[in-house]
């Protein structure tokens, strides 16, 4: 078996999606600016509002706090596909066959879209048909794919049951749609934002909103002072930011997953797989300058909540290594995902009661297709006041029984992580190593410290600035992460993710801190 450093572990985290990709730079945001509507967020969502608004003769704009498309978008496995899991059978059981029926035409329609798109505008994204698959290795989850197989194949799906697939492994049970996709999403998207610019549209990059004001229009304002405008406003910015109505807060939570990119010896037999099971293992193949690679995801946990999170990456290389025979793991990389209660993603009206105000989010891993089809949806309620559509994915829709379960259990989980970070004991006397993150205790305030590779030693508070949950470090991806709503920060208290829009308070009294922390120099 070769080395891990020969794998690639000594590299640090890259998304393959950004690293293939020339990023394009769009200009900051430095004048007040008055549009019809103003979009929050330069994700897939984002970018497609935009581009299908713009078609309509909509004038928009789109406001990225950092560069559009490095977000969730740039470190996804880019499944093009109607198949989100068990989940036809669940939505038909929970509320209603006309639900499941116009979850599955969104989806659907979105694959259709993708490849439309990608004819008449000749963008060349690696978009390739595949078929998809839900796997099982119990004998628990077999009636459960046999019913979702037939669930999928009354709504218009063409599903298959199977007994075994083109893995090489044996399996109990599996369901297989066909007429699904996967993509390049970078390759896809940057152009789609190039032809959205190209025709009239704004995209302002580096230029974070840190507070809505008014309604009716709504005025955005960013880091730098400047304001937006707008008739209308759609957040799109993964978590929503806008905590005034809506208690989004108390029905997303975050979800983070990862990707082992891999070289094997073997040729990869096609087709996109998932896992039945919690671990929610997938698999997929991807084109690239280096040759064949093969994405092996899963190892998926609350943000903030994992206990080492490099041992995440070494999970999946272990996974791989049983799968397939591993050369090289070039890319690695994690997302983050937004979760919902019942399952099924936020798109429509912000609330009953804000007729001008959209949002797009809680796609639950499988935001290709449910951003397309978010897209799709919110074009046409700004348009034409309606979409065939919008009921499911209603943000006020009323949730199952069990999804009231859900809640009481999410957010009970949420106090217990807010009172144990505010109780925990911390050590008085910490070793830091470089590229090692600790808390520690100093003058009485719970503190972060991190010790870059140089030997240079930053603090922060570790209290959220969007809650005052305490935070805990991401060791995979040297952060400081969020175990109550999914808030990310670097190392020097910068926001990485929402929902937060302040960054982190800056401990400087090194001095104390230094007394805590044995000298390693």
């Amino acid at each position: 078996m070769l080395a891990e450093e020969q794998k690639g572990f000594n590299r640090p985290p890259q998304s393959y999606w950004i690293a293939s990709t020339i990023q394009n730079v769009y200009p900051v945001l430095t004048e007040d600016l008055k549009v019809e509507v103003a979009i929050i967020g330069g994700g897939i969502s984002g970018i497609s509002c935009a581009y299908l608004l713009n078609t309509e003769g909509v004038k928009t704009a789109v406001i990225e706090a950092d560069h559009i498309l490095t977000g969730t978008t740039g470190h996804t496995t880019a499944k093009i596909t109607s198949q989100h899991g068990l989940i036809y059978k669940k939505i038909k059981k929970q509320m209603s066959e006309e639900f499941a029926r116009q979850y599955a035409e969104a989806n659907e329609s979105a694959i259709r879209l993708i490849k439309q798109i990608a004819k008449d505008k000749q963008i060349e994204c690696d978009l390739s048909s595949q078929s998809a698959y839900i796997y099982t290795l119990q004998d628990k989850y077999v009636d459960k794919i046999n019913e979702e197989t037939k669930v999928a194949s009354s709504l218009g799906i063409k599903a298959a049951f199977l007994e075994e697939i083109p893995l090489p492994f044996p399996i109990k049970a599996a369901v297989r749609f066909d007429h699904q996709a996967q993509f390049h999403p970078r390759k896809f998207l940057l152009p789609l934002a190039n032809e959205y610019m190209n025709s009239g549209g704004k995209i302002f990059e580096q230029s974070r909103v840190v507070d809505i004001e008014k309604e009716g229009p709504y005025v955005i304002i960013t880091n730098s002072g400047n304001k937006v405008t707008a008739e209308k406003l759609i957040i799109a910015s993964h978590y929503p930011l806008y905590n005034k109505t809506g208690l989004y807060f108390t029905r997303i939570y975050a979800q983070r997953s990862y990707v082992a990119a891999v070289k094997a010896k073997e040729n990869y037999p096609g087709g996109m797989y998932i896992a039945a099971e919690e671990s929610g293992h997938s698999f997929r193949s991807q084109v690239s300058d280096e040759g064949e690679l093969i994405l092996v995801g899963g190892e998926q946990h609350k943000t903030g909540q994992g206990e080492d999170t490099r041992e995440n990456y070494k999970a999946l290389k272990t996974i791989s290594e049983k799968t397939f025979t591993v050369e090289d793991i070039p890319y690695r990389w994690s997302t983050q995902d937004c979760m919902t209660l019942d399952g099924l993603p936020y798109v429509g009206h912000f609330t009953s009661e804000t007729p001008h105000l959209y949002v797009a989010t809680g796609y639950c891993k499988w935001g290709m297709t449910n951003s397309i089809a978010a897209a799709m949806i919110l074009k046409d309620l700004i348009i034409n006041g309606k979409s065939p559509w919008q009921d499911v994915y209603n943000p006020s829709r009323q949730t199952a029984l069990s999804s009231a379960k859900n809640f009481i259990v999410e957010n009970l989980n949420v106090t217990d992580e807010l009172i144990a970070g505010k109780i925990s004991r911390l050590p008085e006397q910490v070793e830091v190593k470089p590229g090692e993150g600790k808390i520690i205790k100093a003058n009485g305030q719970r503190t972060g410290v991190y010790r870059d590779e140089q030997g240079t030693l930053h603090t922060v508070d570790t209290t959220c600035t969007h809650m005052g949950c305490e935070l805990n470090w991401n060791s995979a991806e040297e952060s400081w992460d969020c175990p109550c709503h999914g808030s990310r920060f670097s190392h020097v208290g910068e926001v990485i993710e929402g929902p937060a829009l302040k960054p982190l308070n800056l401990q400087k009294d090194l001095n104390t801190i230094e007394k805590v922390i044995k000298d390693q120099f």
